[in-house]
């Protein structure tokens, strides 16, 4: 694994291709992913392979059943929680990461609940023009893994 000890979460995320492109770049980069269900989509490794994953046999995928259960074992693993949002004021270039960081990015169709929000030890943005909704889920991940990246080492 990636000596930053980065994981990359995802509250119950809707589109199964967003997923597969974050299992990969993670495979690729070395990072852990936490799947936090339910998802949009069936979530078992046979449909992710079918679905064309082929990276999920050297992703470390972890699932948990409900944010309530992800959110005791992260609290357990005494891991600050960075939440991607659209509603945050402090761009993510602004933010000083550290090993062990969570980045954690809400579903595509409504992002994250408000709970989810309060939870977060920090929210961060990732500045777009004012007349783009937002970016793609996946391409998200790739910013924000690549700035904690650098930051970090």
């Amino acid at each position: 694994m990636n000596g930053t000890g980065f994981r990359i979460a995802l509250f119950q995320p809707d589109i199964a291709g967003n997923t597969g492109a974050i299992l990969r770049l993670a495979a690729c980069k070395g990072l852990q992913v936490d799947l936090i269900e339910p998802a949009g989509f069936e979530t078992s490794d046979k449909a992710l392979k079918r679905a064309g994953m082929d990276y999920l046999e050297i992703c470390s995928l972890q699932r948990h059943p409900s944010w309530e259960a992800y959110d005791e074992w992260r609290r357990k693993e005494e891991r600050r929680l960075v939440l991607f949002t659209t509603r945050a004021c402090v761009p993510y270039t602004a933010f000083a990461f550290r090993p062990g960081d969570i980045l954690l990015f809400g579903r595509e169709s409504s992002g994250a609940p408000e709970w989810v929000h309060q939870a977060a030890d920090h929210r961060l943005v990732i500045p777009i023009r004012k007349e783009a909704r937002s970016l793609n889920l996946a391409m998200s991940a790739a910013m924000a893994v690549g700035e904690a990246t650098r930051q970090v080492g």
